[in-house]
């Protein structure tokens, strides 16, 4: 996922977006636990993905002010 594609999302897209990473990001924290995950570069590509939909939000909400 691209920022550049994220920035093209409203506010509601995005915070549905951010939903959907963090209940990955668990799936991916208890495919850990239970040894059943194989491609554990998921873990990093997850959480990055997160950071940048986080960043995209923050800076929709600094343009506004």
């Amino acid at each position: 996922m691209k920022a550049s594609e994220l920035r093209a999302k409203d506010e509601a897209a995005l915070a549905k977006e951010l939903q959907d990473l963090l209940k990955a990001q668990f799936s991916v924290r208890m495919q850990v636990a239970t040894q059943q995950l194989t491609n554990t570069s998921q873990i990093k590509k997850t959480r990055r993905d997160i950071a940048r939909v986080r960043t995209v939000m923050r800076e929709a909400q600094s343009k506004k002010a």
